[in-house]
């Protein structure tokens, strides 16, 4: 692949679950580590992302935010890599179903519940309530290693990356599916690579 690749990210950021599916794809990379605050917010970074957050990758000249738009994008980039079902594929529709409502209700919903433990929500509220999340989530995941056909696909790094985190900071319970879905998709060689990079970035920064 002869087009640069650059990813920008915090280790305290969800720029975690786009370093994961970065190290499935094995494309090549640049890192460029920002701090919060004011480096998001400088003029450089916001021509990239408007929005001064990470994470981010500039391929070539296409620039794409957002974790679930990236690996998207990520895993049409090589196809030979099974990342997502081909395209035509009725498989295609649960992939895109289970990506989307990760990135739309599920966030919503546990951003809304961590700015003001509010879990009644109004009428408009694309999540329903967190009872209807929860309880589609754990059928979703309950007996099985993965959303889409019989391998891993980018919507089982998603959600895996969404039910590790959110059930370790006490957002979502630790209900016996969820922990062993997340755990099971936590062993892959490439999430383990992300994860040993960006607990080195930690410690770097803490050491420095």
């Amino acid at each position: 692949m002869g087009t640069n690749l650059t990813f920008y990210t915090n280790p305290h950021s969800r720029g975690r679950i786009t370093r994961w599916m970065l190290e499935e794809t094995g494309v090549a990379y640049e890192e460029v580590v920002l701090g919060f605050g004011a480096p998001m917010k400088a003029p450089g970074y916001l021509a990239i992302n408007p929005m001064g957050k990470v994470p981010a990758i500039r391929h070539g000249d296409t620039v794409v935010t957002e974790n679930a738009a990236i690996c998207a994008y990520l895993a049409e980039l090589v196809p030979d890599k099974g990342l997502a079902p081909p395209p035509g594929s009725p498989e295609r529709g649960p992939y895109y179903r289970w990506m989307f409502f990760l990135a739309g209700p599920v966030e919503a919903l546990l951003t809304a519940k961590e700015a003001s433990g509010v879990l009644a929500p109004p009428l408009s509220a694309g999540y329903g309530t967190e009872a209807d999340v929860l309880r589609v989530l754990e059928q979703a995941v309950s007996g099985r290693q993965h959303l889409v056909g019989d391998r891993f696909t980018t919507a089982d790094l998603l959600m895996a990356s969404f039910l590790g985190y959110y059930t370790m900071v006490g957002l979502l319970e630790k209900r016996p599916a969820f922990t062993a879905f997340a755990q099971y998709h936590a062993r892959r060689p490439a999430a383990q690579a992300a994860e040993a990079r960006d607990n080195a970035l930690l410690a770097q920064a803490e050491g420095g």
